[in-house]
């Protein structure tokens, strides 16, 4: 259903894995993976985004969202890596809304990522016009040293999947995010979802998978997206 894709972005080019609906026309959405890379299971997502009717990219984040160290382990995310990275996803954003599968062309796009993905997709727009809709799920990583102004989501949506354990909705992850947004002028709407565990939506993650709640949160996703994006 898919396919690798290269892309501008700044002086160089970028690659992703872009997912058509059968028509081969939609709405554009850039899916934003968890911090390990583009993998299956994100590739897997983004299938089903097409299957429901959108084109999905997701761009490949993995230098950004797992920077290494001299001894070629993982560093933690820091805000500086969430602020490169949203310019990446800004470049994905702007390259997916002139793609001629997407409908309306040069239309809005949906942003929709997991655990830290989900950070970065709520961060990426304010560094994007393109960017109006956002769903996280689960969002992970803490605002430190990020700024408390979210600038550019007057009139935006957002939508975020807490789970019950590690990132409730009212944590303060997320109330930042929340206040943030609507002091900006975006509307937000907060789902926890009870019993559930940091990454219930991964199905390739049975410790933590809720076939339940993954449903729920789906429905809600497409919905909003649907709306918003046509």
């Amino acid at each position: 259903m898919g396919e690798i894709v290269s892309y501008p972005r700044n002086d160089a080019s970028s690659e992703g894995y872009l997912a058509l609906p059968s028509s081969g026309t939609g709405p554009g959405v850039v899916v934003i993976e968890e911090r390990w890379g583009m993998g299956p299971q994100i590739a897997e997502v983004a299938n089903r985004f097409a299957a429901a009717g959108f084109v999905a990219l997701v761009p490949d984040l993995h230098d950004e969202l797992l920077p290494a160290d001299p001894d070629g382990n993982g560093k933690p995310i820091d805000g500086r890596a969430i602020d490169v990275a949203a310019e990446a996803v800004a470049q994905a954003a702007v390259y997916l809304s002139g793609w001629d599968g997407v409908a309306g062309r040069v239309g809005p796009i949906g942003a929709v990522g997991f655990a830290a993905g989900a950070s970065l997709a709520l961060w990426s727009a304010t560094r994007s016009d393109e960017i109006t809709t956002v769903v996280g799920f689960y969002p992970s990583i803490p605002w430190d040293g990020m700024s408390q102004q979210w600038p550019n989501y007057a009139g935006k949506a957002v939508l975020i999947h807490c789970d019950a354990d590690c990132g409730p909705a009212a944590s303060p992850g997320v109330q930042i995010a929340k206040h943030a947004i609507e002091q900006a002028g975006g509307a937000i709407e907060l789902h926890e979802y009870a019993g559930t565990h940091h990454a219930f939506f991964n199905d390739d993650r049975p410790d933590a998978y809720d076939r339940r709640a993954a449903g729920s949160a789906w429905a809600r996703t497409l919905e909003l997206l649907r709306a918003r994006l046509g």
